[in-house]
């Protein structure tokens, strides 16, 4: 993308929480779910002197495992540093973090290069404006009442998040257009759940953007800002479009872009100055004097590639060429892990089903279960409001739906009733065919009364088909399936509609 003939360059840094129980330095229990404030504290995360950290050696293998996932190198000898620096939510005045010899170097994904990958420790969260009531008769500044809900007009410090194991990527500076920024983040987003490192919930805060923006007329990079703590993917690419345009005009007026990091107002749509950007030497690094370096290999690297589940772009790959799905419908599918599960599940289902069936009158169930799945049974889900992990509806049955219609026992009509039916009850599909009636009539025996009757009962529109008009068999055969409630298979009643007007 270009823009008055700048070219831009963006570098994501991704802050990820760890799907850890515990901590990254102490043995607090790692709940994003948590709301009590400063519930899940000790006096290791909140950095009383005297207390000693300790390594989470899970949150370290998570870290590797992300490394593998995107084709990088785990850093044989690493070591954890002090970044020095002071805000409220970080109790210690710095953060252990990892500066020279970070677990992951190097790696791809989604065409983006990644410079590295490091582990540290997250801050606490502020509380403060909006998001504390104030109180009208005082200002009592006791916890109390901010647990018990009544105004305020103060702020406050929740250190239950304080000290979490927290994963950072850093891209080279490659990507060229908020569209892809976006793209990118979202399939390591995507990456990170199926490789259980993460869950990665935007909305929890448990997956975090900073975007450095810098715009050029040659060939080397222009003066960069960073944008930082961008909430979700809307956020990150407002904020780059934004800044991208603020930058143009900055350096069509003649003037030049200062290196800074700027905030993103979501009210106003707008980038905001906060402060110089920092520079690498302004946090003083220095090796953290508490925890020694240490090797990789005790992580049995070569047995944490062979765990490695199935990605999702080799997924999607698999998808396509097995199942016959276009790459829309892959894409769709491997964009939510538990449905591609399901998914892939119903499919193993029906294979066996095929089987036992030597006459399908569908050619492409597999197609006829993405449909049901991704349109009837998603419409039903939206409608009801019920998530997907709590639908009383297993592959195994929906399966055997498209099973029944696939052998020609029902028409799609019945199968979107009993589909519903089985929402509401998890009855299996053969049980509420039975119970209801629903059977498809395909005998030519009980379906001639009822082409006779139509006929009878519509001489214009057996006048008009004799004089060529090919949509009024249409119109017969309609008839007919009203009389038959839906039940009558089409194929033979345009059979015998033919017979009887030939």
């Amino acid at each position: 993308m270009e823009m008055n003939n700048y070219t831009p360059t963006i570098g994501l840094e991704v802050h990820a929480e760890l799907k850890t129980q515990t901590k990254m330095f102490c043995g607090c229990k790692n709940d994003p779910s948590e709301q009590h404030p400063n519930l899940n504290v000790c006096p290791v995360c909140l950095g009383h002197p005297g207390t000693l950290p300790t390594i989470n050696k899970e949150a370290v293998k998570l870290v590797i495992r992300a490394g593998l996932a995107i084709g990088a190198k785990i850093n044989p000898v690493t070591k954890f540093d002090r970044k020095n620096y002071f805000y409220p939510d970080l109790p210690k005045g710095y953060q252990i973090s990892q500066y020279d010899q970070p677990l992951v170097l190097g790696g791809e994904l989604a065409g983006v290069e990644i410079t590295r990958i490091h582990l540290e420790e997250d801050a606490g969260k502020l509380l403060h404006g909006s998001n504390l009531p104030h109180n009208d008769n005082n200002h009592n500044n006791d916890e109390s009442s901010y647990r018990h809900g009544q105004s305020s007009s103060y702020s406050l410090v929740d250190y239950n998040r304080t000290g979490v194991p927290l994963m950072e990527l850093v891209t080279e500076p490659v990507i060229k257009s908020a569209a892809q920024a976006v793209a990118f983040a979202k399939e390591y987003q995507l990456l990170l759940r199926y490789i259980g490192v993460s869950d990665a919930d935007l909305e929890r805060g448990q997956m975090r953007f900073d975007a450095n923006v810098s715009l050029s007329a040659t060939d080397k990079l222009g003066t960069r800002s960073e944008i930082k703590n961008l909430n979700s993917f809307a956020a990150l690419e407002a904020a780059v479009n934004y800044e991208i345009k603020r930058q143009a005009e900055v350096l069509d007026s003649g003037k030049e872009v200062h290196q800074e990091t700027r905030g993103w107002d979501p009210v106003k749509l707008a980038t905001k100055s906060q402060r110089s950007k920092e520079e690498a030497h302004d946090y003083r690094y220095f090796p953290e004097p508490d925890l020694p370096s240490f090797e990789t290999k005790e992580f049995d690297i070569e047995r944490l590639r062979a765990e490695m589940p199935e990605l999702p772009e080799a997924k999607r790959r698999r998808f396509a060429r097995e199942f016959g799905l276009s790459s829309a419908q892959a894409d769709s599918l491997v964009a939510d892990k538990s449905l591609a599960d399901f998914f892939e599940s119903a499919v193993s289902e029906l294979a066996t089903r095929d089987e036992l069936s030597t006459s399908k009158i569908e050619k492409r169930p597999q197609e006829l279960l993405y449909n049901y799945l991704t349109s009837d049974l998603a419409g039903l889900m939206n409608e009801t409001g019920v998530p997907f992990g709590e639908i009383k509806i297993n592959p195994e049955e929906l399966a055997h739906l498209v099973d029944l219609i696939a052998d020609g026992k029902i028409m799609s009509r019945q199968a979107k009733d009993i589909l519903r039916k089985m929402f509401e009850t998890g009855e299996d599909p053969e049980t509420i065919l039975e119970a209801e009636g629903l059977h498809t009539v395909s005998d030519e025996g009980e379906l001639e009364g009822t082409v006779r009757e139509v006929i009878a009962e519509n001489p214009a529109a057996v006048a008009d088909y004799k004089k060529g008009k090919a949509a009024s068999l249409q119109f017969l055969i309609g008839k007919g399936m009203s009389k038959l409630k839906g039940k009558g298979n089409p194929g033979v009643l345009k059979q015998l509609f033919e017979k009887e007007l030939s």
